[in-house]
């Protein structure tokens, strides 16, 4: 069922450049790979990207019960002076770090998958979920955008928009995405511009609304992309906005600073109809080991990170969407 890397990313260049329209899943090291064509899905796997979806929509109709019981901030705020650490010695500017929390719901992860409202969802046989509000890239005929996701807010807060906006760690924390981004297209594409700069989407976090950051950057790619879309995939990979910059380092540090493996939260998921691509980063994600649900979340950390302020916003990322 898994490929591995180099067996997975060279499936999709098959199925893509024969036009073959199919769901792929790629793990956040990318050794792990799925592609599968869409009229031979696996039955007890379901995908949304916006307007694709291959289930029925459902509204919730019982009450239910969720807690979580996140890291403690004592040890947060260890690992968190370990990347300021880095970030002091030049070896990171940016990096996203993440830990999981367990968390107790009487909801199945296919109930939990079926009730969410997100623009992007994935149910993978009762192993994992994800409800995503961050894409990742998609392609119409030539054009790729990706739209990197930096920066989140309290939607209750006073003035939360401008609050968000003028921040300055945040904006240098998206500006470094963004411009990391840019460089990732530009290995791939020509002609990269940034469409659109740090706009505002809500996002329903539970009893709570969150504003969160995004940028539009575009790019125009070779005639020819279906007939390489796994080794164009494979070079951007993984996603600026859940890794850090410079990146190469700054993957290596989240090695050896989580304490966990992320397996397939933060890898992406994406569609291709047999013309077009689209994709999503898999975040706000749950996984299932054993009869254990574990909710992996996390944020950017920069040099001007608060502590406090960082574990508050990890914390509010643990959520169900109803």
């Amino acid at each position: 069922m898994w490929l591995n890397k180099e067996d997975g990313f060279t499936q999709i260049n098959k199925l893509s450049k024969a036009k073959i329209p199919f769901l792929t899943i790629i793990s956040y090291d990318k050794t792990k790979i799925f592609a599968q064509p869409l009229d031979k899905l696996d039955k007890d796997i379901y995908y949304k990207l916006e307007g694709w979806r291959n289930y029925p929509a459902e509204k919730r109709t019982k009450d239910f019960t969720f807690s979580k019981t996140p890291v403690d901030f004592g040890t947060y705020k260890k690992t968190l002076e370990k990347v300021l650490e880095e970030i002091r010695s030049g070896n990171t500017y940016l990096l996203n770090l993440t830990f999981r929390t367990p968390i107790e719901t009487d909801l199945s992860l296919k109930e939990i998958f079926t009730y969410a409202r997100a623009k992007y969802k994935l149910y993978f046989k009762d192993q994992f979920i994800c409800f995503s509000p961050e894409r990742f890239v998609e392609i119409e005929e030539n054009t790729i955008a990706t739209y990197p996701m930096k920066g989140t807010i309290d939607a209750n807060r006073p003035n939360a928009e401008e609050t968000i906006l003028s921040d300055q760690k945040e904006m240098a924390e998206h500006v470094m995405i963004v411009d990391l981004m840019r460089n990732d297209l530009g290995i791939i594409g020509e002609e990269v511009q940034v469409e659109k700069f740090r706009y505002i989407d809500r996002i329903k976090a539970g009893d709570k609304e969150l504003l969160q950051v995004s940028s539009k950057i575009t790019a125009r790619l070779p005639e020819n992309w279906r007939e390489h879309l796994g080794s164009l995939l494979e070079q951007i990979l993984p996603a600026g906005s859940i890794s850090g910059t410079p990146k190469k380092s700054t993957v290596d540090i989240i090695r050896r600073t989580e304490n966990y493996e992320r397996g397939f939260y933060t890898g992406i998921f994406g569609v291709f109809d047999g013309e077009s691509f689209r994709s999503s980063v898999m975040i706000r994600f749950i996984d299932k080991e054993g009869e254990q649900l574990f909710y992996k979340s996390g944020g950017g950390i920069t040099i001007d990170s608060d502590a406090r302020s960082e574990y508050e916003e990890l914390i509010d990322k643990v959520y169900l969407p109803f």
